[in-house]
């Protein structure tokens, strides 16, 4: 059985394909949302959901929450006396959710489809696919969380729709992603994001605000510094979902058998909240120049995650975009929902067989070069791009570099991911070492190409034209655990990829039919269509499928005036 889960950082949430729907899945306690969060005392008795969030005020030592935001680092909780990755804790919460399925529909869930943050590195993906097989899940994939939310969103109907941006913001993590509809193609343009924004960060400004005026003689300094963090944060949230419906509200907790209260106003949260609020701008800036749409140009702007519940991020937006925002999906619901439908395309569901997908590589992949600053030094560990965040997957893109050394005997090319010039600070994938012919500096050049598919799989391609030589690796979001003849499959697909669009046969009959043009015409008109075949070669360089698309159709455009009014 194939199921849909959205793990979120404050709650998580189970949904299954069932009758050519998506239907989310309830809990034990008959709710449809399950808090992300863990308790195991010193008996290894062990707490989840609900039960476990009850604990944590009186026993925050041994209760985690927001564990999500740790995931895909080193960083350990101790619970009971023992020590938990976010993997671990996370496959707990994914185990409950099993149980849930299986109590509700009869059937044990072998497989799912886990969303993510569209934002999430490599590590952080490869730790939540470590987390389901904990679980005792096959992940067949992982959907981008904001992909997955615009998949319910735009299903609704099956219409087009025009590019729409889908604002993300949950417990811990805030995404955005413009996506558009046509012909039953569901095709995310861009994706951004910041992974240390959340719910969380406005919890903590609201009892940052509070703290002096609720406590002036400082009683809760008393406290272990987890104790005090947790009942501050679980006042923090009530008071927060209660400013969603009043100017006002109450900020309390009780301190041994006393209460301790004060009111605050929804202008006091916005104020304190600012900082916050400034955040959310970068991302969606990133998306809409990354995608080349004008805000503008934007049909809706739809609301997703817990917290776009909050009047002050609604209000936030509405400044940002001079519009209001659609609320119509459930902020809580769409995104496992979405992870359902996900299962239903990957089961072949004959109710979605018109329904395709297409996504983004929301990272830029490239190498680890060395350059030549002009003063006689060299820079080394800096990053050169090969397959630029954003671009549609599957896709294989190619960059040539050459040797910096005379008599250089071998190139080794570290293989990261991110958005920084020094390597150092981006997220290292793997390294690639080839041996090259011992020639003057600059004589011996390496074409690497990267090839990457939907579902992480990279592979590097190294060809030395002048040895004919060629060196591969496959670095695969499973860890090496891919079974070997799904791996042979999916690079097959690659292999169809790994072509220039210089050589693509439409666009060397269509460069044939310009030259041909160029020479049948004299004067203006011949410098004319020399400059159009100049930007059509600068189009293909660019190995950008929608600018050639565009370059191409141009220059087809152009081609069939003059032709077509040449004299018989």
């Amino acid at each position: 059985m194939l199921i849909g889960i959205d793990l979120g950082t404050t709650n998580s949430a189970v949904a299954v394909w069932d009758g050519g729907e998506a239907r989310l899945v309830p809990n034990a306690l008959g709710a449809l949302l399950t808090p992300s969060a863990v308790s195991i005392d010193a008996e290894d008795q062990v707490w989840l959901g609900t039960p476990a969030l009850d604990r944590l005020a009186i026993a925050p030592q041994d209760t985690a929450t927001s564990f999500k935001r740790l995931i895909g680092t080193a960083a350990t909780a101790s619970l009971g006396g023992s020590l938990y990755r976010a993997e671990d804790l996370s496959a707990l919460v994914l185990g409950a959710l099993v149980a849930d399925v299986e109590a509700q529909c009869g059937q044990r869930a072998t497989e799912a489809v886990i969303t993510v943050p569209a934002y999430f590195n490599d590590r952080q993906r490869k730790a939540t696919r470590k987390a389901g097989e904990l679980a005792g899940l096959r992940v067949t994939r992982l959907i981008n969380e904001p992909t997955a939310a615009a998949l319910a969103f735009g299903l609704a109907d099956k219409g087009d729709r025009e590019p729409f941006l889908v604002f993300d913001l949950g417990g811990g993590t805030f995404d955005v992603s413009i996506v558009e509809m046509f012909e039953g193609i569901v095709e995310v343009r861009a994706s951004a994001g910041d992974n240390r924004l959340g719910g969380d960060d406005f919890d903590a400004a609201l009892a940052t605000l509070v703290r002096p005026r609720l406590d002036p003689d400082r009683l809760l300094d008393v406290l272990p510094a987890e104790q005090r963090d947790a009942l501050l944060s679980r006042a923090a949230q009530d008071c927060r979902k209660a400013l969603s419906t009043s100017s006002e509200a109450e900020f309390a907790l009780v301190l041994d058998n006393r209460r301790m209260a004060t009111m605050v106003t929804d202008s006091e949260f916005e104020a304190a909240c600012k900082p916050l609020l400034d955040r959310l701008r970068d991302p969606v800036v990133r998306a809409l120049r990354d995608s080349q749409i004008d805000a503008a140009e934007l049909s809706e702007i739809v609301l997703v995650g817990g917290a776009t519940r909050m009047p002050v991020v609604r209000r936030a937006i509405t400044r940002l975009f001079g519009r209001f925002p659609n609320a119509t999906v459930h902020p809580d619901h769409a995104v496992a929902l979405g992870a359902a439908i996900q299962a239903g395309l990957a089961g072949r569901d004959a109710a979605l067989s018109e329904i395709r997908i297409t996504d983004v590589c929301p990272y830029t992949l490239g190498v680890e070069v060395a350059e030549q600053d002009g003063f006689g030094g060299i820079q080394r560990g800096l990053f050169s791009p090969i397959i630029e965040r954003n671009t549609p997957v599957p896709v294989s893109r190619m960059q040539s570099y050459s040797t910096l050394g005379d008599a250089q005997k071998k190139i080794e090319f570290g293989i990261y991911q991110g958005e920084a010039r020094e390597v150092a600070r981006n997220v290292r994938l793997g390294r690639i070492e080839i041996p090259v012919p011992a020639r003057p500096a600059g004589e011996v050049e390496a074409e690497v190409r990267f090839s990457f598919d939907s579902s992480g799989l990279l592979e590097v391609d190294v060809h030395v034209p002048l040895d004919g030589t060629q060196h591969s690796i496959v670095i695969v979001d499973e860890e090496d655990r891919l079974d070997p003849a799904e791996l042979e499959k999916r690079r097959e697909q690659l292999a169809a990829l790994k072509f220039h669009p210089r050589e693509e046969a439409g666009n060397v009959a269509l460069r044939a039919r310009a030259e041909r043009c160029y020479e049948d015409h004299l004067g203006d008109m011949r410098q004319m269509i020399g400059h159009w075949i100049t930007r059509f070669d600068g189009a293909l360089d660019t190995q950008d499928p929608r600018r050639i698309t565009e370059a191409r159709e141009s220059l087809n455009r152009m081609l069939d005036e003059i032709e077509g009014s040449a004299p018989l």
